[in-house]
């Protein structure tokens, strides 16, 4: 009962303080004007997603302080989480160079993975591997590209969210049906948090999340993750089938621009899911269909593996084949003026 009047407090907050963000940032013009790289047309407020970090840290705060169990989960999700959202409202307020940024990136995921003792041991096609200070560096890479791609992925309305929202409520499901109560929490606030900001970014958005926001949930989602190999070694890979759908577009558009030698720094509307809003013509349709994505097929495969014995990076595999031609068939990389 205490886990609901909490989840249902962190909902409010979030909920609240997304308003009062909103007149803030319509006071001071702090504003997202449309241009030819925008996927939206209305000029909208930005910066709403401090209020899914102020709402969830407050929440981790609590949990110190009352001794939760995982106090170095909390401490290393608080301190890495907080340090990404500093950084991404400095940015969203106005610019810091990408070096510095990228540098803020990695001292963020260091943390992080100081406090959680590296990266854990993981079941690789049924062996046992043990990386080392190896897996660590893969780890901070994983956490910094993570981060960024849900940056890049948060370009129509709500879809963040609704990522955020159905991948943390299913990871609390598995973790649940697999007798882990403690490490349900985290994911849980998490969704609550996101819960309260998506009533006013759901289509069509009233305010967007800005990098504060988005860089902040796409590394709390990652260290999840990787807390996860911890508890439960199928469990992190339970997480990367749930975040496949951002994984697999942000990572093949990526490639692509790569090949192609495109600044892949400067902004572009050349993923997958960009190509289908603009097929739509509106964002509604693209962001339900992520969130039956995850709740349809990401789902049920990491329950595969949670529960069923599934290899786990074998059910990624078989998570990822659909999701990669979904972004082949909508072009995902393609130049943008192509017809």
């Amino acid at each position: 009962m205490m886990l609901l009047w909490s989840l249902l407090a962190v909902l409010i907050l979030s909920l609240v303080m997304t308003a009062a963000l909103r007149r803030y940032a319509l006071a001071r013009s702090v504003i997202d004007v449309p241009n030819a790289r925008s996927s939206h047309t209305v000029p909208t407020p930005r910066g709403g997603g401090v209020a899914i970090v102020m709402s969830f840290m407050l929440a981790i705060i609590a949990l110190i302080m009352t001794g939760a169990e995982h106090m170095t989960t909390l401490v290393a999700i608080g301190g890495g989480g907080g340090l990404i959202a500093i950084i991404g409202f400095m940015d969203d307020h106005g610019h810091i160079a990408a070096r510095w940024r990228l540098l803020g990136h990695f001292a963020a995921a260091a943390w992080i993975l100081a406090w959680m003792g590296g990266l854990a041991p993981l079941s690789l096609f049924g062996w046992h591997v043990e990386l080392g200070w190896v897996g660590g560096v893969l780890a901070a890479i994983y956490l910094v590209w993570l981060l960024n791609l849900y940056n890049f992925m948060d370009g129509i309305d709500g879809i963040a969210s609704i990522e955020a929202i159905t991948a943390c409520l299913s990871g609390a499901l598995l973790y649940w049906l697999s007798g882990l109560n403690g490490p349900a929490i985290l994911p849980l606030l998490m969704a609550a948090a996101v819960g309260g900001f998506l009533f006013w970014n759901f289509p069509p958005a009233k305010i967007f999340m800005g990098d504060a926001g988005s860089g902040f949930v796409g590394i709390v989602l990652g260290g999840l993750s990787l807390q996860a190999a911890w508890v439960s070694p199928p469990m992190f890979w339970c997480w990367l089938i749930l975040l496949g759908v951002f994984i697999v577009d942000a990572t093949y558009t990526l490639i692509r621009r790569l090949l192609r030698g495109d600044k892949v720094y400067e902004a572009h509307r050349s993923h997958a899911y960009q190509f289908a809003s603009r097929k739509y013509g509106k964002h509604l349709p693209v962001t339900i269909a992520v969130a039956a994505l995850n709740l349809c097929w990401l789902l049920p495969v990491a329950y595969c593996v949670a529960q069923l014995g599934l290899d786990g990076a074998l059910g990624v595999v078989i998570a990822y084949v659909p999701l990669l031609a979904l972004a082949v068939s909508y072009r995902a990389g393609d130049l943008e003026d192509r017809h």
